[in-house]
C-alpha cells in the first residue's frame, strides 16, 4: 500500500507538470471513488477549473484549484488506496482499463487508475482534518509524541498506525522505526520511557526522509507504459526498479539475520497487521 514516502514522491513529480493547467472534461467511471462526492457535483466543480497547487498531507494527496478569480480556491482530496496510481496520459493514447477518474487537460490527461477501487479522489475534506502531525514537521515534538503515548493501553506498534497521534506512519515504516529505535513492538505505548520516545521520535524521521530521499532518484514513468512505473514503492517488490537499492531492515525478512546481531527475524501479528522485528535488540 502506498504510504507516506510514495505519496510525497508522486505528489513531486505530479505537481510541476499540473500546475497551471485547466481542466476541461472530467470522466468518473466509478462513482464510489469520489465519495460521498456525487459524480454530477465532482464534474461540475472541476469542469473550467485551474490547477493552483499540489500537497502531500498524510497518505493523502490534496490538489487546489480554481475556477475563477473572482472564486474562492477548493480543494480535492486524493488517496491511492492499495494499488492506485496517477499520471499524466497523451490526449489520445488508450485509457487502461481500471482507469476511475480522467480529466482532460488538453494535449495530456491526468488519470487516476485504481484496480481494487479502495482509493478516493472527492471534494470531502473530512479525513484530512482529523490527521495528527505530519512526521517530519515542527507539530510533530518529543513532548507532544511523548504525551499522546502516556494516553494509549495500546502495544507501541499498533498506536504508531494510528493517523491521528502521527500521520502517514503505516506498516512498514512502524516496523522500521521500532527497529532503529529498539523499542519492542509490543511493548505498551505509556510504558515508554523518554529516552525511548526521543530514540523513536528521532528513527521516524530518518526512516521516513530515507525513503522519500530513496524514491526521489528514481526516474517515473507517467506514461504507464510499464508494469511498475507510475510510482515509487518502498519495499521488496518483483520488477523494481534497477535504481533502486534495498534499505529495509526488518520488515518482511523473517528468519534472515538481523543486521546487528544476526538473531533471525521474526514475525507476528498485531491488530491483523505483520510485525517484524529482532527478539535480540528489541527487548
Amino acid at each position: 500500500m502506498p504510504e507516506l514516502p510514495e505519496v510525497e514522491v508522486l505528489v513531486r513529480h505530479l505537481a510541476p507538470v499540473l500546475q497551471g493547467k485547466t481542466i476541461r472534461s472530467v470522466t468518473v467511471r466509478k462513482a464510489k471513488i469520489c465519495r460521498p462526492t456525487t459524480e454530477r457535483d465532482l464534474t461540475d466543480h472541476l469542469t473550467g477549473a485551474r490547477f493552483l497547487g499540489l500537497m502531500r498531507r498524510g497518505k493523502y494527496l490534496v490538489f487546489t484549484l480554481r475556477r475563477s478569480a473572482r472564486e474562492q480556491p477548493f480543494t480535492v482530496t486524493g488517496h491511492l488506496g492499495m494499488t492506485g496510481r496517477m499520471y499524466l496520459l497523451p490526449k489520445h493514447a488508450p485509457l487502461p482499463k481500471h482507469a476511475v477518474v480522467v480529466l482532460g487537460l488538453g494535449a495530456n490527461c491526468f488519470v487516476y487508475e485504481d484496480p481494487r477501487q479502495f482509493g478516493r479522489f472527492t471534494l470531502d475534506d473530512t479525513a484530512v482534518k482529523s490527521l495528527g502531525p505530519e512526521p517530519l514537521g515542527e507539530a510533530f515534538t518529543i513532548a507532544g509524541f511523548a504525551s499522546e503515548l502516556k494516553r494509549s493501553t495500546q502495544a507501541i506498534k499498533v498506536k504508531l498506525l494510528d493517523q491521528s497521534l502521527v500521520t502517514g506512519v503505516g506498516n512498514i515504516y512502524a516496523s522500521e522505526s521500532l527497529f532503529r529505535a529498539g523499542v519492542s513492538p509490543r511493548k505498551g505505548a505509556r510504558r515508554l520511557k523518554l529516552d525511548e520516545v526521543a530514540r523513536l521520535h528521532a528513527s521516524i524521521r530518518d526512516v521516513l526522509a530515507e525513503a522519500i530521499e530513496c524514491g526521489s532518484t528514481i526516474p517515473l514513468d507517467f506514461a504507464g507504459s510499464g508494469k511498475r512505473d507510475g510510482l515509487f514503492y518502498y519495499g521488496a517488490v518483483e520488477g523494481n526498479s534497477p535504481f533502486y537499492q534495498e534499505r529495509l531492515r526488518v520488515y518482511d525478512q523473517a528468519g534472515k539475520p538481523c543486521l546487528k546481531c544476526a538473531t533471525p527475524i521474526k514475525r507476528l501479528v498485531q491488530a491483523a497487521r505483520s510485525t517484524f522485528y529482532c527478539p535480540c535488540c528489541q527487548m
